[in-house]
């Protein structure tokens, strides 16, 4: 008898990885947020000293990349939905006499 087999469909798994990363990212991000810019020289030991300018680019460029990596995510998501249900709706319409 041979073993059945126990995974998931290629498509499904990635979906489910896509909504995990998608999950993930407001972690990420606010970690980028709040924990690199305190790792950042402040002068009280040296007198090397992050400009501000610099910091505000910094904290900018994050908010950017998380906006366009939920753009991406979400797309990359929907493409994935939007194949499924047109097999389902080609699988019943084949169905239907």
């Amino acid at each position: 008898m041979p073993e059945a087999r126990l995974f998931l469909e290629r498509r499904s798994y990635r979906r489910r990885r896509m909504m995990d990363a998608v999950r993930m990212l407001p972690l990420v991000c606010t970690l980028l947020w709040l924990v690199v810019p305190t790792m950042w020289p402040n002068g009280l030991q040296d007198d090397t000293q992050t400009a501000l300018s610099s910091a505000l680019w910094y904290l900018f460029m994050i908010w950017i990349l998380a906006i366009a990596a939920t753009f991406a995510l979400w797309r990359r998501i929907r493409r994935y939905e939007g194949t499924g249900e047109a097999a389902v709706d080609t699988a019943t319409q084949a169905a239907e006499p």
